[in-house]
């Protein structure tokens, strides 16, 4: 969760359990109604809510609340969100879509895509694009440099900035061995790769990821079409504010991206979709490393929870005026999003849609940070 102490992968509990249990049958909508609308209801952080459950039945949409937008359109698979750290696996599944065609390694040292004046710390290893993208490089989760303004905290944080930092930073972790949350490490990931490829990284998302899965209204830039269709996010105390820029650690969090789009990218996970990106979608699974929280591995952007013969694979997100979550059952393939324009615990609606059952109490850890 990204708040005024810090980004830290935060535990509301000893270990993370989610006590998994049968699924039975498919909910129908008024069950996915009262799911969305009990959460909705029961809290007084979001303007609105627009929740995605995939399974046996096929997609559903359920939308709550309001957009907040000049003319208050309704809430619909086609409103537009800023989704946070979901960004942190198109980053990764850009990176798994470089190593399938050659032109980067998981195990190459971010430091040969960066300028060659550009030093970056090491201890007693390099840190690796792998590294990177698994949370484990040993750098801290935000630049000691930044100088956050809270209504647009990365807006005037730049690339030159984020390289003076990594010059001058000593890693508390050999790079490859211990887990802490990533915003840095994930916004100099998408650097290094943009470089690679000779483009921007939001050019570099839209011909790799989005036009591969028909992401239309997935971007950093906000279309004519998108903005229409646009909500307002609200800080937690349901002031509105601005939208969040972060030019310099775009792979970090920066997307907006709609309902409809995270369908067809959450089909395309769950192999219900056939892609291009097929197996670079299972690499992100494939390769895990642990997190320190117990039933709990980080893959390449995603997290991985374990239990009952079950794995729930999991991102969530937050700006400053948005929170987000998606996540599938690898046994069922049933799978959930949750887009808000409010501070608001789309990690339980989410699982709950994917699990009923589900409480919040059975999961130690509610969020991850966005």
């Amino acid at each position: 969760m990204l708040n005024r102490r810090g980004l830290l992968m935060g535990s509301t509990g000893a270990a993370l359990s989610f006590c998994l249990r049968a699924y039975g049958r498919p909910l129908d909508n008024t069950a996915i109604d009262d799911i969305v609308g009990e959460q909705v209801n029961a809290s007084s952080k979001t303007a609105g809510i627009v929740a995605v459950l995939i399974d046996e039945a096929g997609s559903r949409v359920i939308a709550h609340g309001h957009s907040g937008s000049l003319d208050n359109h309704p809430l619909a698979e086609d409103t537009v969100f800023e989704i946070g750290s979901i960004t942190k696996v198109l980053t990764a599944l850009i990176l798994a879509d470089m190593c399938a065609r050659g032109e980067v390694a998981m195990t190459d040292p971010v430091a040969k895509y960066l300028p060659s004046s550009v030093r970056v710390s090491q201890l007693h290893a390099p840190i690796t694009l792998i590294d990177l993208a698994t949370y484990t490089s040993g750098l801290p989760n935000l630049p000691g440099n930044l100088k956050l303004d809270w209504r647009n905290p990365f807006a005037d944080y730049t690339a030159d900035q984020l390289y003076a930092f990594l010059a001058e930073v000593g890693l508390k972790y050999k790079p490859g061995t211990h887990y802490e949350y990533a915003n840095l490490g994930f916004g100099l990931l998408g650097i290094a790769l943009a470089r690679r490829a000779g483009k921007s990284y939001e050019g570099l998302l839209v011909e790799r990821i989005c036009d591969p899965l028909n992401l239309r209204c997935t971007r950093i830039t906000l279309t004519e079409e998108m903005r229409r269709h646009l909500a307002q996010g609200h800080d937690v105390r349901l002031n509105p504010v601005p939208l969040w820029d972060m030019p310099a650690l775009a792979g970090a969090g920066a997307v907006r991206s709609t309902a409809k789009d995270m369908t067809l990218f959450l089909r395309a996970c769950l192999g219900l979709q056939r892609t291009s990106l097929g197996h670079s979608l299972k690499r992100l699974l494939q390769t895990r490393r642990p997190t320190g929280i117990s039933g709990t591995d980080s893959g390449l952007g995603w997290f991985i929870s374990s239990d009952s013969g079950d794995e729930i694979v999991w991102k969530s997100g937050q700006t400053g005026g948005f929170t987000a979550n998606i996540a599938f059952s690898a046994r069922t393939h049933r799978g959930s999003i949750v887009l808000a324009n409010g501070q608001f615990d789309t990690v339980s609606v989410g699982l709950k849609l994917i699990d009923p059952t589900f409480h919040p109490k059975d999961l130690g850890l509610l969020f991850t940070v966005r």
